[in-house]
């Protein structure tokens, strides 16, 4: 049986545990999986961009919530500039010391209370773009998704791997787990190798004489 969506997978993971008692369970089993891919899989089919304004004198910028991790984030008003991560210690220092005064564009952010903090606070409205790396589309909302498509061991290995605690498994444990790394490798490879493909191939000239 092909496993193209939500329900095929839980009939899959059924079928490989030989359980026809987990129905309720089964769903947990993939939601604390989609949990662990979040952390282990960055692949340019996550990377999603935002536009918006931020309104002069608000140095906090909501975070989206799909939002898992930054790329890059620039403010797009009047020409492009790299806004900068920089810690908050960093960040409460520069503060303390200039005062916040500056009637640059920010060129600083760091993470403080689920936001972005902005530094030098804008003076205006600005537009920004934020390139960021967004959550897998859970499957009990959606029915499927991109990586269940392209790479569906990823979520049965995955699931399995969480199984096993459950049902007192423990020496399928290191089975689940080789094959859901396995796995999750693979996906995080074919990433890279289509992010670095077409680049080109560099000669090196050997000296003569």
């Amino acid at each position: 049986m092909a496993i193209t969506n939500y329900t095929n997978l839980q009939t899959a993971i059924a079928d490989f545990l030989n359980r026809d008692d987990l129905t309720s369970i089964i769903p947990t089993f993939i939601q604390m999986a989609e949990a662990q891919i979040n952390r282990e899989i960055r692949h340019y089919k996550m990377e999603q961009r935002s536009n918006g304004e931020q309104s002069g004198g608000d140095e906090w910028m909501q975070v989206p919530a799909d939002w898992l991790e930054t790329i890059r984030l620039h403010v797009i008003s009047g020409g492009t500039s790299p806004v900068t991560l920089t810690s908050r210690a960093a960040m409460a220092d520069i503060r303390a010391k200039n005062e916040n005064v500056s009637t640059k564009v920010p060129y600083l952010y760091c993470h403080s209370d689920s936001q972005f903090e902005l530094y030098p606070t804008p003076t205006e409205d600005m537009q920004f773009e934020l390139l960021y790396y967004q959550k897998i589309p859970d499957l009990a909302t959606n029915s499927t998704n991109w990586l269940l498509t392209d790479a569906p061991d990823v979520y049965l290995y995955g699931s399995l791997l969480h199984s096993a605690p459950y049902l007192a498994d423990d020496a399928r444990i290191a089975t689940w787990a080789q094959m859901y790394a396995a796995a999750v490798q693979n996906v995080n490879m074919s990433s890279d190798n289509a992010t670095y493909s077409g680049s080109g191939i560099k000669l090196k000239l050997r000296g003569l004489g």
